[in-house]
């Protein structure tokens, strides 16, 4: 099969984000200026520099009650923060309640029945129990192709562990399971690595 993206693919569902899998979810907790909490997942995420540590979210879409984007990339743009949050396994459902679309004043660590606490180098909530939580001071808001797609960047200014993920030294996925995004409604959980020496080491 090919299809254009342009000229649609008469298909029931979009293919298009089933073909770039697994992915990744970035749980991103922002704050208003007024310090309404905001906690939502984005599955286009990624790291993109060691030194200093460098990660990205896309985020696409519009709320009614945003003139610009969703909740998380506004409040980003009033507060020039975030913090991304490492989803397992056993939270998945609480991570399914923070997909509704909920107006702007609701807090969704509330609505998941999750508990937040202040990040320690920016004025963000973090989630207490993530295997890890990135705080993260925004560098650039790219402005994408389409209506409403924005890539926002940020410099991670502090790291958050859990003591439990940590095995000989190493921060261990196996120890807690993250959850992956698949494609449409569907996911999955690293359960299992394995270990590749290159060619020249």
């Amino acid at each position: 099969m090919f299809y254009k993206p342009a000229d649609g693919h008469d298909l029931p569902h979009n293919p298009f984000n089933a073909l770039i899998t697994p992915r990744p979810i970035a749980w991103v907790s922002t704050q208003d200026a007024n310090g309404v909490r905001n906690l939502a997942p984005y599955s286009f995420f990624n790291g993109t520099a060691y030194t200093p540590p460098q990660v990205m979210f896309a985020s696409t879409g519009t709320k009614a009650d945003q003139t610009e984007g969703k909740d998380s990339l506004a409040n980003i743009r009033e507060t020039g923060v975030f913090c991304i949050n490492v989803v397992e396994e056993t939270m998945r459902d609480a991570m399914n309640v923070s997909t509704a679309i909920f107006d702007k004043d609701v807090d969704e660590f509330d609505r998941a029945g999750l508990e937040a606490a202040q990040c320690d180098t920016i004025a963000c909530p973090r989630l207490v129990r993530a295997p890890a939580s990135m705080e993260c001071r925004m560098t650039q808001i790219v402005e994408q192709l389409g209506e409403n797609n924005f890539i926002i960047m940020g410099e991670v200014t502090g790291i958050h562990m859990r003591n439990d993920c940590m095995v000989d030294g190493k921060f261990d996925v196996t120890t807690f399971r993250p959850l992956a995004r698949l494609g449409y409604r569907d996911y999955s959980v690293v359960d299992n690595t394995f270990t590749l020496a290159r060619p020249d080491e």
